[in-house]
């Protein structure tokens, strides 16, 4: 079975440079492969929600499936656009989800879009975080990088 990206998710990712941002976001924030001490393995909830807010985004946790949702919902209820973010062992996992027109058009994580746009076989490793500072540091990027993405995306659906 084979993975294909609906066109206005891929012009909107081709847009905003985001193969080339996230391989230097994960670059810039990889752990030493052979010390599996050097991240920040647990982490306090509510602190990540304080990060989240630091940034003005709202956030919940989903204790079951242990992920954050940020959630934002364009104008329109016709758009529907959120950043589920799960922190595990160190790593960051990001999954932007689109709705629109009441129908799923993005919802897989990063890794994913990555090889959608550029090569099947080509892995970008997920950004590692060792510290809170650093974590809020991946953030950053990760929530231009959002901004960025919902622009470009809301903008080719409201010429349509």
């Amino acid at each position: 079975m084979s993975l294909e990206m609906k066109p206005e998710i891929k012009l909107a990712l081709e847009k905003i440079d985001f193969v080339n941002k996230y391989k230097k976001m994960s670059e810039r924030f990889r752990g030493n492969p052979n010390d599996l001490n050097d991240r920040l393995d647990e982490y306090d909830v509510e602190k990540v929600i304080e990060i989240f807010n630091s940034f003005g985004y709202q956030a919940t946790f989903d204790k079951k499936e242990k992920f954050f949702k940020l959630g934002v919902v364009d104008n329109s209820p016709n758009n529907m656009i959120w950043f589920n973010i799960i922190l595990e062992n160190g790593m960051t996992e990001f999954i932007w989800v689109v709705y629109h027109n009441n129908e799923v058009r993005l919802g897989s994580p990063w890794s994913v879009y990555s090889r959608l746009l550029i090569n099947p076989k080509e892995r970008i490793k997920k950004p590692i975080f060792r510290s809170y500072k650093e974590l809020e540091e991946v953030l950053k990027e990760a929530f231009y990088m959002y901004e960025d993405f919902k622009r470009e995306l809301l903008n080719i659906y409201n010429q349509q």
